[in-house]
């Protein structure tokens, strides 16, 4: 048996001893008449980026098979408002049965898909994000041949109560652990359950932000998953929020994705990995050393930076986490190993030496080529991001990089080896394009840019108008300056987004 299947926490893959990609819903169906699930669920990502759920009693096998066969309606106009017209609102969601899981949660044996979105002539809906994405990944396959994969890195702040023993300083619990770390047991908890609903995981810890306020500790943590094909990659972090909040609300703590949630604290993003692969093979390095393919890609990360925030910056709190000396880029710039730039190269394992070896002197010097572990990351998404939006508009970024004749001069000019930050750099700084510093801003931008993520149809263009009409609905255009003046101002933004996403 492959052993990746053979070691999954993923019940379903255990019992079927076959990967999700390959469940069918005589697999589905199986399971549920031999382990005796009685309930299924629909689970669907509405505009506000959230799950919604969808509850099914299994009453006879008849009305399973129906289930499971044609989906059901839903009321699309309060599910896509901005997108969907209420005179014709009706959508049937599908199950993706590659996306069944066991609910950890239940105490009812419960079954849950996620779905996918159809329209009444029973085609794709074109303006279903999940479909968005699908329309990017395949455009990016047939303009280069190669596949886009990604993985994210969620950070959130738990709030629970505070205690007197065993403190982290402020802002100082970087991979803090217990006792210090107050956290690290409902983390584990939150990843356990994650692994179980088909979740890829690297790992988790708890981050730099940490701090105490009326009573209630803030501390900040992050999961990161492995990189995997990009729709994956999608679905994954959608259940993993869904699982730390749902867990949090069982164990009576509070957790927020909000980008920013208190001045001079750092806020919380969802840094993007990116790597392109062909035939399974890492296409971003040669001879141990980043090529031209992946700097076409940073190329189209650059160029589409400003208006990927349209989909990855979706509310004035994120713009308030867009500063500098904050843990978050400001300028449009890539560097190796470097956090003060929007995207970041970090260390690949592209050294010959064994490292393992050398510190194990009885194991034997590994042949396996570790580079393949590099990866691509773009780093100034938050939480409030539309996720499958955020990744197709990373997927046509990089697609519109090989595209570009100049992409790699491009890239060679918004390269840079130095912290952008400091007082020495101020004219490398001053050289560079920044990112909006509002939804406004952010809209323009898209607005820019429409051309590029419209082509092939990937984004259909009163999509696009949606987008940039939502993003100036919020009037924050001189946000900052409002903020100067009227500093009570933030804490009314971040109380009205502290559950964005």
């Amino acid at each position: 048996m492959n052993k990746s299947i053979e070691m999954s926490l993923n019940p379903l893959v255990q019992f079927l001893k076959k990967s999700p990609k390959e469940f069918t819903k005589a697999d589905i169906i199986t399971y549920i008449e031999e382990m005796g699930v009685e309930m299924l669920d629909f689970r669907y990502v509405a505009s506000d980026g959230r799950l919604k759920a969808l509850n099914f009693v299994i009453s006879d096998r008849s009305y399973l098979e129906q289930i499971l066969s044609s989906g059901e309606r839903v009321d699309g106009s309060n599910i896509f408002p901005t997108f969907v017209n209420v005179g014709s609102s009706d959508l049937y969601v599908i199950p993706r049965f590659s996306t069944a899981f066991i609910d950890p949660f239940k105490e009812i044996p419960t079954i849950s898909f996620l779905c996918s979105y159809f329209n009444k002539d029973g085609q794709p809906m074109e303006k279903s994000p999940e479909y968005v994405l699908k329309k990017a990944a395949q455009s990016f396959r047939d303009v280069t041949g190669m596949e886009f994969e990604a993985m994210g890195e969620l950070e959130y702040y738990v709030i629970g109560d505070s205690e007197d023993l065993f403190l982290t300083p402020d802002q100082r619990g970087y991979h803090e652990s217990a006792p210090f770390a107050k956290f690290e047991q409902f983390r584990c908890q939150c990843m356990h359950y994650m692994a179980q609903t088909g979740g890829l995981i690297k790992y988790g810890h708890s981050e730099v932000g940490n701090f105490t306020l009326n009573g209630k500790i803030y501390e900040q943590n992050e999961i990161e998953f492995l990189v995997t094909n990009v729709q994956d990659a999608a679905d994954q972090l959608i259940i993993a929020k869904w699982i730390i909040r749902q867990l949090a609300y069982m164990n009576g703590l509070s957790v927020t994705f909000a980008p920013k949630i208190t001045t001079g604290k750092a806020g919380s993003g969802m840094h993007v990995h990116t790597r392109i692969v062909k035939n399974g093979v890492n296409q971003y390095v040669t001879n141990g050393a980043l090529n031209e393919t992946a700097k076409k890609a940073i190329a189209g990360y650059m160029t589409c930076a400003s208006s990927l925030t349209a989909f990855g910056n979706t509310n004035p709190t994120s713009y308030l986490r867009l500063v500098p000396h904050q843990e978050a880029p400001t300028s449009i710039c890539w560097g190796d190993r470097n956090r003060s730039v929007l995207v970041r190269v970090p260390l690949g394992w592209t050294s010959e030496n064994d490292m393992v070896a050398t510190v194990n002197p009885l194991e034997k010097p590994a042949s396996g080529d570790f580079s393949q572990k590099q990866t691509v990351e773009f780093r100034c998404p938050d939480c409030s991001a539309d996720i499958y939006l955020l990744m197709a508009g990373l997927v046509t970024a990089a697609r519109h990089g090989f595209e570009m004749p100049d992409a790699l001069t491009v890239a060679e000019k918004t390269y840079v080896d130095v912290n952008i930050h400091k007082a020495e750099n101020k004219a490398k700084l001053e050289s560079l394009a920044q990112l909006p510093d509002s939804c406004w801003s952010s809209a323009e931008a898209l607005d820019q840019h429409r051309a590029i993520f419209e082509k092939y149809g990937v984004f259909e263009s009163d999509m696009i108008d949606a987008i940039i009409n939502s993003l100036k609905s919020f009037n924050d255009k001189n946000i900052r300056q409002e903020l100067k003046e009227n500093p009570d101002k933030m804490m009314e933004l971040v109380n009205r987004y502290f559950h964005c996403g």
